[in-house]
C-alpha cells in the first residue's frame, strides 16, 4: 500500500495523492473516521470499489453498498486491486 511517512523531504508520497487514484480504477482506501461516532469505536475503515470521480479534496468510490466520498486528507493507505472474482452461477440446467 502507498503510505505517508511524514512531511520530511525524501518521504514517500501521501496516499491520498497516489498517482493511480483515477476514475475507473479499482482500489481499496483505508481512511480515518471519528472513533466516537463509529459503531464499535473504530478509528479507521476501508472503501473497496471503483473510483467514480476525484478532485483535489476527495476521492469518490462506488462500493457494493453505494458511493463513498473519502476526503484525501483522511486517507492513510491506498492500493490498486484486481477486479472482483467472478461468482459462479447456479447449477446448470438439464
Amino acid at each position: 500500500m502507498t503510505t505517508h511517512d511524514g512531511p520530511h523531504e525524501g518521504s514517500r508520497p501521501r496516499a491520498g495523492w497516489a498517482p493511480f487514484l483515477h476514475e475507473g480504477r479499482r482500489v481499496v482506501l483505508r481512511y480515518a473516521i471519528d472513533a466516537e461516532s463509529s459503531p464499535h469505536g473504530e478509528s479507521m475503515t476501508d472503501a473497496l470499489g471503483t473510483i467514480v470521480g476525484s478532485d483535489e479534496a476527495a476521492v469518490r468510490v462506488m462500493t457494493r453498498r453505494g458511493e463513498v466520498r473519502v476526503p484525501r486528507a483522511l486517507v492513510i493507505a491506498a492500493k490498486e486491486v484486481p477486479p472482483p472474482p467472478v461468482r459462479p452461477r447456479g447449477p446448470a440446467g438439464p
